[in-house]
């Protein structure tokens, strides 16, 4: 068990104590959330929960169990592809059922321990079980990704996705019918205020923007083209679920299980299709596109056949 004790800064006072204690010791908000679910989280004899509000000047103790880190372990994943390739960045189609990193509580497939097993080297940049990791794809969405390979395409590629010069396109079937067919959201991302896995549209949440198009409309759902132009976590989910329109086989977010069986589907639907940015050596724009996977593929088919 580890602790530390010291008296709330001001310049964190009125912050939400995963917030703060995040800042303060350097965590993830998941872990800061986890210690203070644990009860690890105690101010003037009182010990607070994750959303509460920390006083200014109140002395604060934190308690924690140390977890060993993540390590990359290799693998072979049959389904994963390479799409382009050079000294300075990798570009990979990911499967379903890989994450981008190892993490903790993540005992699958990783897209580093996949590009290991293939005898990738990547970017030490960044921490030691992120490293050249520039952004990241959940393990339940499929599609492009790319991976840097040197120093240099680390410190770049992290610049243009800071700046939203990447352009990032993803295809998702979604329940119902947008309206309208297509538009802007516009709506902060924050954490979920009752689950530390999930993630809300909340006013404490950061700005985030999604610009979507109807490509095509079935009885039941419709296939739209979205862009981001920010990069929140479950961006899309979130964004697509506030309006009413989850993801199809979403059902972290509240799609119709219903639908998810009948189309045979077992994770959302949703595909990261294309991917641009300028190269980080030559300054050349370079984009790369992705098929779907068989399984969103048949969902397809199916939608179509109704």
């Amino acid at each position: 068990m580890e602790s530390r004790q010291l008296p709330v800064p001001d310049g964190l006072a009125g912050e939400r104590v995963d917030v703060a204690i995040a800042r303060l010791l350097g965590f993830s908000r998941t872990l800061a959330a986890e210690i203070a679910e644990a009860g690890g989280v105690i101010v003037d004899g009182v010990t607070l929960g994750k959303s509460d509000r920390l006083a200014p000047g109140a002395w604060l103790e934190v308690c924690w169990q140390s977890k060993e880190e993540p390590t990359i372990v290799p693998v072979i994943v049959p389904e994963f592809g390479i799409v382009y390739d050079d000294d300075d960045i990798v570009v990979i189609d990911k499967p379903v059922g890989v994450a981008a990193h190892p993490s903790v509580g993540w005992d699958g497939p990783t897209v580093l321990g996949a590009l290991a097993g293939a005898g990738f080297r990547v970017s030490t940049s960044g921490a030691a079980e992120r490293a050249g990791i520039v952004h990241r794809l959940d393990a339940g969405t499929s599609g492009l990704m790319v991976v840097a390979k040197s120093e240099r395409a680390y410190t770049e590629l992290k610049r243009q996705f800071h700046d939203h010069e990447v352009v990032k396109t993803y295809h998702a079937v979604v329940q119902g019918h947008p309206d309208p067919l297509a538009g802007t959201i516009d709506a902060p991302i924050g954490r979920h205020p009752s689950s530390s896995w999930k993630f809300a549209v909340t006013s404490e949440g950061k700005p985030s923007i999604t610009h979507y198009e109807t490509l095509e409309a079935f009885p039941s759902a419709s296939l739209l083209e979205i862009q981001l132009e920010t990069g929140r976590t479950h961006q899309i989910r979130v964004h697509m679920a506030a309006q009413r329109h989850p993801c199809v086989g979403d059902t972290m977010y509240g799609a119709d299980p219903s639908i998810s069986a009948r189309l045979g589907l077992s994770r959302q639907w949703l595909h990261a299709v294309r991917l641009g940015f300028r190269h980080p050596s030559t300054g050349e724009w370079v984009e790369f596109e992705s098929s779907y996977s068989a399984d969103l593929q048949h969902a397809l088919e199916v939608l179509r056949g109704d």
